[in-house]
């Protein structure tokens, strides 16, 4: 069984077992980051704003973004919002935990078939939307607006794992899974517009 201390916000709020089926939170505050530091899935300690926790803490912030999102959508958008928190919490342990070739430890990590599964969904979603005659302004709805706003942020998880990529090993189908995640996000976007219906187009020049 492997031991984690994350939450990926936070490593130090909470003692996570994960055998990859289950999980149990045995304490919320440890005070072992009081000073600034925190450890990573491995043991190993770092600055809080190192850029690896930036960034699983930037995808449990996406992570609660499609949260909210949800309290808007139903039937299958929020099933594959469903299916995407959890791909998020397997994100944050892929990344909690560096990649180490040499000592052979398994760990958690984002798989082809995930990304597989988006594009899937994305292309699914697509087929029902008229083509785009300018760029699409967040707004609309409700659940269109929160998916815009969680895009923004997947974005910026995005940017902080290929910043981490330059200096350490990053799982390749992580990368390429937040890269199709915002995808999603947009496409979802429309469709949850009333397929397109509802979306807010940019006018260049508008008001000058």
């Amino acid at each position: 069984m492997a031991t984690l201390s994350l939450f990926f916000h936070d490593l130090e709020r909470a003692s996570v077992y994960i055998n990859w089926i289950m999980v149990k939170l045995d304490k919320i505050y440890t005070r072992g980051g009081d000073k600034g530091e925190t450890s990573l899935g491995s043991g190993k300690r770092v600055a809080k704003h190192d850029v690896r926790v930036q960034a699983y803490g930037t995808s449990d912030e996406a992570n609660a973004v499609i949260g909210l999102a949800r309290l808007h959508t139903q039937g299958d958008a929020d099933a594959m919002l469903a299916r995407i928190q959890n791909d998020l919490f397997d994100l944050g342990a892929d990344l909690c935990w560096p990649e180490d070739k040499a000592s052979g430890a398994e760990s958690l990590r984002i798989t082809e078939a995930q990304v597989i599964r988006l594009e899937n969904e994305i292309d699914a979603m697509n087929a029902d939307l008229a083509p785009l005659k300018s760029f699409v302004l967040p707004g609309g709805t409700e659940a269109a607006s929160w998916l815009h706003l969680g895009r923004t942020v997947v974005r910026r998880v995005e940017r902080l794992m290929t910043a981490l990529a330059l200096d350490e090993d990053v799982n390749v189908w992580a990368i390429k899974y937040v890269n199709r995640l915002s995808d999603h996000l947009f496409v979802m976007a429309r469709f949850v517009n009333d397929k397109g219906k509802k979306d807010v187009l940019w006018v260049p020049g508008a008001n000058r």
